[in-house]
């Protein structure tokens, strides 16, 4: 009985391990020899153009559940919760300065809609991350996650 007792306890704990989010960064979306470029400066004079919109992704990464910090670009949604955005690196982007390279973009899809309550602020957000890109009318996107939280960068 002891030892049934002890398998359990295994199994459960393992399980907790398991759903777990790997935590990365905007780093981890590219490949190590990758050079990504400095965030561009506000120039209402210049190009819109998106940096590097073919950029690498890593097919490892497919189907991880991971939670990565960034700005929220809304696309979809209603005043009080989103079911579509952009998440980028650093504030701005895609809106007020050219979109970063597409392996430094992540398209986010809530089946139900999340709260988000400022878009000024940094987020966690953590899903399903899927290698299979997305395109829209303001940026082409390395990556796709299916959306499992949204919480506070702190």
């Amino acid at each position: 009985m002891r030892y049934l007792v002890l398998f359990f306890s295994i199994i459960l704990v393992s399980s907790f391990s398991w759903a777990k989010p790997t935590e990365l960064y905007w780093e981890d979306l590219a490949p190590k020899d990758y050079v990504i470029p400095d965030a561009p400066q506000l120039d209402h004079n210049k190009s819109m153009a998106q940096q590097s919109p073919n950029a690498p992704t890593l097919p490892e990464l497919n189907g991880k559940e991971v939670k990565i910090p960034g700005f929220v670009v809304p696309l979809e949604g209603d005043d009080q919760t989103l079911t579509e955005f952009l998440l980028v690196p650093y504030f701005g982007a895609c809106i007020h300065v050219p979109p970063p390279p597409s392996n430094q973009i992540v398209y986010v899809k809530f089946e139900k809609g999340v709260p988000v309550d400022s878009l000024y602020d940094a987020v966690w957000v953590h899903g399903t991350l899927s290698t299979e890109g997305w395109q829209g009318d303001i940026a082409t996107v390395g990556y796709s996650m299916k959306g499992i939280g949204v919480t506070p960068f702190e």
